[in-house]
């Protein structure tokens, strides 16, 4: 027998998403009646409820769907190009608000801190991408620049570019962070020949290159920490 639909204007009141955030809160809502609340309605034949534990079940988590583009998302049943371009939107927000909460860290004083901060920003793109964070003499963030982008192969890093945005920002130290899209922590030779050659140019300004992370989705490599330096 086919299972009779109720949708959510027939639930309880603390069964509707909607309801049960302004009852008990945001942080009782699971991620599906989250989305719910995002696309506002499913079909006659399922719930949005329904729809949006259909689509995390399939995208397996939210860093996954943050990925997908307008035209994945539409083929859920269910989700045209407004609901499709409603959730990246709010998916975007929330990682732009990550990437603003790491930057309010007050010191550097460890590398998963600097890998806090840069994993939002570069950990999940599908290019490398080369940044720099810019210290002052307490190993506090002055800022972070964008070096280069590249495809997926790699990227190219001006030496006197990072020293010139160090001396406009009057910083003392400066930590190098690069993404690898493949996924592999391990740095390459050309890795290695970069960070080589800023920590020579960096001593001779005065400037110390204090470590270098290789970003991932989920991990990190520091020179630091595997000794390098």
């Amino acid at each position: 027998m086919e299972a009779t639909h109720f949708p959510i204007t027939n639930w309880s009141e603390d069964d509707r998403p909607r309801e049960k955030l302004m009852l008990k809160g945001k942080s009782v809502l699971s991620d599906a009646e989250l989305i719910a609340i995002l696309i506002g309605s499913g079909s006659r034949n399922e719930s949005a409820v329904d729809l949006s534990k259909r689509i995390l079940a399939s995208a397996d988590n939210l860093n996954v769907l943050g990925k997908m583009s307008i035209s994945q998302l539409m083929n859920f049943k269910g989700i045209g190009e407004a609901k499709a371009i409603t959730i990246i939107a709010a998916l975007e927000l929330g990682r732009r608000r990550r990437a603003e909460d790491a930057v309010e860290l007050i010191k550097i004083t460890s590398s998963k801190l600097v890998f806090e901060i840069m994993q939002p920003i570069i950990g999940e793109l599908p290019h490398e991408e080369f940044w720099v964070l810019f210290l002052n003499n307490s190993n506090k963030v002055i800022s972070k620049s964008q070096l280069s982008k590249g495809g997926i192969a790699g990227t190219i890093v001006d030496v006197r570019l990072v020293f010139k945005l160090a001396l406009e920002n009057g910083a003392t130290g400066l930590i190098l962070c690069h993404n690898h899209p493949s996924g592999n922590l391990q740095p390459s030779d050309a890795d290695k020949q970069i960070t080589k050659r800023l920590r020579q140019a960096g001593d001779s300004l005065d400037v110390k290159v204090l470590d270098h992370l290789i970003i991932t989705e989920t991990k990190y490599y520091s020179f630091v920490d595997e000794g390098i330096f």
